[in-house]
């Protein structure tokens, strides 16, 4: 209502300026008309001692003008000159004329086809302080009982007779102003059906157009925590259009959050529930007047402190990971991998070597990076049985950066490695390593936020192959994935 009510409030004011500028325009060509009408039907009129013959030609006072029609010297007096003169100009319609001498009306036209003023004694007595006082042809406005009336007042003298003659003729403005305000009462008729059409068509025209944002609303309004499913729809290519869109991307993005964020508490709840069951039923059991058994539950109870600390830890690890906070750097893939190799060897049980190195450099952040190849390190020194090799390496492959570890271990098999990358999941459900269960899970998110992806493959002879692939900065980066889900790509060994 607001934006209908602002179009037909300028579209009034544009409609009254241009009515007010045309009436304005109209009525000024219409009195020009008048005055050059009054001007032409005088012109017979001979005027001397101080007349002239039109107010706009500044006459000199002595001057006269005269036709072959009607000539002052041909009058004895001024009472002649006027009679003759109001018996020959005979008014139009719409017109009236009349012959003063000495403020008395002597004399109209006996024939009226307009209308007589002859008895407007205030037109009259107008007309004749106006002569009086400037001395030459008048010619103005008055409002009188016959109307609104456009006048020209002429003073007559002439020499030998004293006698003071106004020659007067009036013309009839609201008469003369009909068509003109014929013709905008006719516009003003129009504009007010024309608003009246806007205010129609603009109603529902604006309903279908705003309809998609009242949809967006009442989404909003449907939307809870717990249902977080509700999306636009999305039909056309127009802003409220891909308002829409974006509204519906903005959605799915909040649901994925939300459903990681749930996730991630319902596997802390689970993964917490087990540490405090322990240490509570140790404290419950025991006795404490036997020193071996309260030592016993302490160390029980600080080693699973331990487990709870490292698990808050990871989750804070995790959080940032997947928070994308990364501050990347052109790194040299060969030092990076030399000195992951460097470390890995105080990693014990294991005879650690470097397969391959790739020469080049990647746009990454070098500590998250070097976090996520250790992890995996870790990852498969933890279940590989001891004394096993494991093998890393890097290479470009296909206009990509991939950095892996390679063990020998027992493998994951093909139905589970869609698992592995999940919190506090593994691909055999059950603990028998140490750990949080995140390890994996951080190496995913710091990998996707690179814009890269994991992939677990095969080893030759046994094993499985841990890889990671990073685009290269003049490769063009992979559709945003949603929080949550875990690419997977099997590719060749090596």
């Amino acid at each position: 209502m607001r934006i209908l009510g602002a179009i037909l409030a300028v579209a009034s004011v544009g409609l009254a300026i241009v009515g007010s500028v045309t009436f304005l325009v109209q009525r000024e060509q219409v009195l020009q008309e008048i005055d050059a009408r009054l001007l032409s039907q005088v012109e017979s009129l001979q005027t001397v001692a101080g007349a002239g013959s039109s107010p706009s030609a500044n006459p000199t006072p002595g001057t006269t003008t005269a036709t072959d029609d009607l000539s002052i010297e041909d009058y004895d007096s001024v009472a002649e000159f006027l009679h003759a003169a109001v018996a020959r100009l005979v008014p139009g319609r719409n017109e009236a004329s009349v012959a003063v001498i000495d403020g008395e009306p002597r004399y109209r036209p006996q024939t009226l086809s307009g209308f007589d003023i002859s008895d407007d004694q205030a037109l009259i007595d107008r007309a004749v302080s106006e002569t009086r006082r400037t001395g030459d042809t008048v010619i103005g406005t008055a409002v009188t009982s016959n109307g609104s009336l456009r006048y020209i007042a002429i003073p007559v003298t002439m020499e030998g007779d004293d006698a003071e003659g106004i020659y007067l003729r009036a013309v009839d403005l609201e008469a003369e102003l009909t068509s003109v305000t014929a013709a905008i009462t006719t516009f003003w008729v129009a504009a007010v059906a024309v608003l009246a059409a806007m205010g129609i068509v603009g109603w529902f025209v604006m309903g279908r157009l705003l309809s998609p944002i009242r949809q967006i609303r009442e989404t909003a309004d449907a939307i809870t925590i717990d249902d977080l499913s509700p999306r636009l729809p999305t039909q056309g290519n127009d802003d409220i259009s891909d308002l829409g869109r974006t509204v519906n991307s903005m959605l799915d993005r909040l649901e994925g959050s939300v459903d990681v964020q749930r996730q991630l508490l319902d596997d802390v709840r689970h993964e917490l529930k087990t540490p405090i069951t322990i240490v509570r039923g140790h404290l419950e059991m025991m006795d404490v007047r036997d020193v071996d058994d309260v030592e016993n539950t302490r160390e029980i109870g600080m080693a699973e402190l331990d487990r709870m600390t490292r698990l808050v830890e990871d989750i804070d690890l995790l959080a940032a990971a997947e928070g994308g906070d990364l501050d990347l750097t052109e790194i040299d893939l060969a030092i990076l991998t030399a000195r992951v190799g460097e470390l890995v060897t105080v990693i014990p049980g294991h005879t650690w070597s470097v397969e391959q190195i790739g020469e080049g450099t990647v746009r990454a952040d070098q500590d998250r990076l070097l976090q996520a190849w250790l992890q995996l390190a870790d990852n498969a020194a933890k279940y590989t049985p001891d004394g096993s090799p494991i093998e890393i390496g890097s290479a470009f492959v296909d206009g990509s950066a991939r950095i892996w570890v390679r063990d020998h271990g027992a493998g994951i098999p093909p139905a589970l490695r869609h698992r592995i990358f999940r919190r506090f999941d593994r691909a055999h459900g059950k603990r028998t390593v140490g750990g949080s269960g995140l390890g994996l899970a951080i190496v995913d998110a710091i990998t996707k936020a690179h814009g890269g992806h994991c992939a677990v493959t095969d080893s030759p002879g046994g094993g499985a192959t841990f890889t990671i692939h990073l685009p290269l900065p003049t490769t063009e980066l992979p559709a945003p994935v949603r929080a949550g889900d875990v690419v997977l790509q099997r590719e060749a060994s090596g």
